[in-house]
């Protein structure tokens, strides 16, 4: 159990140390596919926001550049955008007229997102598929109903508490999805400890948690093992500001250092290639 603490350090998990920063990086949702670009794989980076402003979203492919949609209220809800690159050109469709928002910046129906490369479907994101395909077609005349080939390969996400975390995750690409519950009481208790359900089942406990403020250990998952790595200190002898990190990392490789080095250098996630499903959680207690 010693990869996680080497990899990230005291200090190398905080994504920031003001109540203004903490409350902002709490509003981002990141999630990485990994896509093809003419036969070459490449990383496809989605972030959605959510501001007083409203909600936004922004694009990054790779070194090649990056597409952002500033947040709106009631304008810039549909559109498109377009990327001059190198070797090609991008294209970004979006329409989150009727989209529908949880608690967070991710929409969860009603939208779509779609990404193309010189006339080729790369992503496409959303439950209007058949909405974005008429669309994508009238607009650059591509083949919108070939399947992109997208494999979802990372989420990181900001979640905030007292007592319990919640978040949902599917741990391999079109897999089921799943609630993930983390318990964790740190105020006022002699030995606190950590509990993570899926599902509302236990999968694992960690007692004598100030003597195990860092780790890891395998749980099962789907019947695919999944390595669950965690971070509590800042939550038991840091700032009050400061945030704990959990990782879900589903097991194809053994080589741990790599995986863990993306959560600590998040503008890296070229590093997720070959590793499987990451759900990165930043978990933030509620500030009064």
């Amino acid at each position: 159990m010693r990869e996680f603490p080497s990899c990230f350090g005291e200090t190398g998990v905080q994504v920031a140390d003001s109540s203004s920063s903490s409350r902002a990086a709490q509003n981002v949702v990141t999630c990485v596919y990994q896509c093809k670009l003419r036969g070459d794989s490449c990383l496809i980076t989605v972030s959605w926001t959510k501001t007083l402003m409203g909600q936004g979203l922004s694009v990054g492919i790779d070194d090649m550049g990056k597409v952002e949609i500033k947040p709106w209220l009631f304008s810039r809800r549909k559109g498109s955008k377009n990327l001059e690159v190198q070797s090609g050109k991008v294209d970004i469709f979006w329409d989150l007229t009727c989209a529908k928002f949880g608690s967070g910046p991710e929409p969860l129906e009603g939208f779509y997102l779609a990404v193309v490369f010189n006339k080729e479907m790369v992503l496409l994101l959303g439950d209007l598929k058949k909405e974005a395909c008429n669309k994508i077609e009238s607009g650059c005349g591509c083949c919108a109903f070939a399947h992109s080939g997208a494999v979802f390969v990372s989420k990181r996400e900001h979640i905030v508490g007292n007592k319990f975390y919640g978040a949902k995750a599917q741990f391999c690409d079109k897999g089921q999805l799943h609630d993930v519950t983390i318990e964790c009481d740190t105020v006022g208790l002699k030995d606190p400890s950590l509990v993570i359900r899926i599902d509302s089942k236990t999968v694992m406990q960690v007692k004598r948690l100030k003597w195990k403020f860092r780790g890891n250990h395998t749980i099962l998952v789907d019947g695919v093992p999944v390595q669950v790595f965690w971070d509590v200190h800042s939550w038991l002898f840091g700032n009050a500001m400061g945030n704990a990190v959990f990782m879900f990392q589903t097991c194809i490789s053994t080589d741990k250092f790599v995986a863990a080095q993306s959560v600590s250098d998040p503008s890296a996630p070229t590093q997720l290639q070959g590793f499987g499903f990451s759900l990165i959680l930043y978990a933030w207690k509620h500030t009064q």
